[in-house]
């Protein structure tokens, strides 16, 4: 056997007889134990860094399996004949009934991105570990209540949907848990964005006391519904926005929102940058938050999330916004549900079958980032029995950082669960 000859020009010979067979004896280029078998030349490329599209001639004597993938797209012969990987078989197939001349490159694999994960790995049909492809097309219960973003959205009691986010602690911390809301792609450029909220409430420590929106501590709350792990009396709670030259019940405004610009966007950014700038390299910097208002309680999760971006606001209140971190939508919350109640309107969402299969549900009165239409101190929140209202600004809650993971997140290793959940890197 003969090694492959380095060159720019790599030449073949190849008779080929039926489609995807080679049968000439002198001629063959296949592998037996990865080996290449060939009496011409042979040009292999192989990528040098990962993502780069920069190529070297390589003298390898097999193909290359390990950490590399075949590129389809740049490999061709020069009389055309077709070139294919048979993943089965671990080598390439010419399909050919002349003599060619043939260039075959290979690219570095690279390690999947997070949402790819998911989207590859975890998702397989509707509802399987509670994850729905809301394209619209589903045939399951409820399938015509889908958000109809080709988002793919985690709903039910508890699925695996956690992840170890500012630690790398062997065991995650109860701080550091959060879980994955869905994955979005709201400018239709096919590249996915994870969003994560914070598993358990905050703390002072995480959000900061300053600014006029901080509160307290967790004070007179019906705690009896809380499923979390914290101590009740470290949870920090906030109001939505204190600005009292609107109205003496604040205002519906998230962009002067003092727990907004203060507490979720340099508090929170800077406990973060504390432990390790990495994980703040990966929030996506570049979210747009919808901020159109609604009208009432009384609608689905597909009523709300459409209200979500109807461009409509009271008065001049913004209809997005840019910044890293923000709260949970109605719709977020609405879609957490089982999908058997996606039919059922959110305000009613305090059913106690509906508070057990929703995952999103934590038991205490919370925030969401979605004002009323009509009112220029009312937003929406959550209550601890699970029902959905608006309320002033002024009032008290508590709040869970939620962001967009940047599209290039890597997944370590991890399978969602509560005990093993996912980790990651860039």
């Amino acid at each position: 056997m003969k090694k492959i000859v380095v060159g720019i020009i790599l030449i073949i010979t190849i008779i080929a007889v039926g489609s995807y067979q080679y049968l000439a004896s002198k001629n063959e280029v296949s592998t037996k134990e990865k080996q290449i078998k060939s009496t011409n030349m042979l040009t292999m490329m192989l990528e040098t860094e990962a993502g780069t599209g920069v190529y070297e001639e390589t003298t390898a004597s097999e193909w290359p399996i390990d950490g590399y993938v075949f590129n389809e797209t740049l490999s061709k012969c020069e009389n055309d004949s077709e070139l294919s990987w048979d993943n089965n078989l671990k080598k390439v197939i010419f399909a050919s009934t002349k003599a060619d001349k043939c260039y075959i490159y290979f690219d570095i694999k690279k390690d999947p991105t997070f949402a790819d994960y998911i989207i590859d790995e975890v998702y397989s049909v509707d509802g399987t570990n509670g994850l729905y492809y809301h394209d619209g097309q589903g045939t399951y219960t409820n399938a015509n209540q889908e958000a109809g973003d080709n988002s793919y959205r985690y709903s039910g009691a508890n699925p695996n949907n956690y992840v170890c986010f500012g630690s790398d602690a062997a065991t995650c911390p109860n701080d550091n848990l959060y879980r994955i809301i869905g994955l979005f792609d709201d400018d239709k450029d096919g590249i996915y964005n994870i969003k994560l909220i914070k598993h358990d409430y905050t703390t002072s420590d995480i959000l900061g006391t300053d600014g006029r929106d901080y509160v307290g501590l967790l004070q007179s709350f019906i705690i009896d519904n809380y499923k979390g792990n914290m101590d009740t009396n470290t949870i920090a709670t906030y109001r939505w926005n204190n600005d009292e030259s609107i109205s003496e019940w604040g205002s519906n405004n998230w962009t002067t929102s003092e727990l907004n610009i203060i507490n979720l966007n340099d508090n929170y950014i800077n406990y973060l940058y504390s432990i390790n700038s990495k994980w703040v390299e990966m929030i996506d910097n570049t979210t747009t938050w919808y901020l159109g208002g609604v009208d009432g309680s009384d609608y689905t999760a597909k009523e709300f999330y459409e209200g979500e971006r109807n461009n409509l606001s009271y008065g001049n209140n913004p209809i997005t916004y840019k910044n890293q971190i923000g709260l949970m939508y109605p719709s977020d919350y609405g879609y957490a549900i089982s999908s058997e109640g996606w039919s059922t309107s959110l305000h009613y969402y305090y059913n106690e079958p509906l508070i057990a299969n929703n995952w999103m549900f934590m038991g205490l009165n919370e925030w969401t980032i979605t004002h009323y239409l009509y009112d220029k101190s009312s937003v929406y929140r959550f209550y601890y029995d699970g029902g959905f209202s608006y309320d002033t600004a002024d009032s008290v809650g508590v709040v869970r950082p939620t962001f967009y993971l940047t599209s290039n997140v890597l997944i370590m290793e991890g399978n969602g669960s509560l005990n093993n959940p996912y980790r990651l890197n860039l």
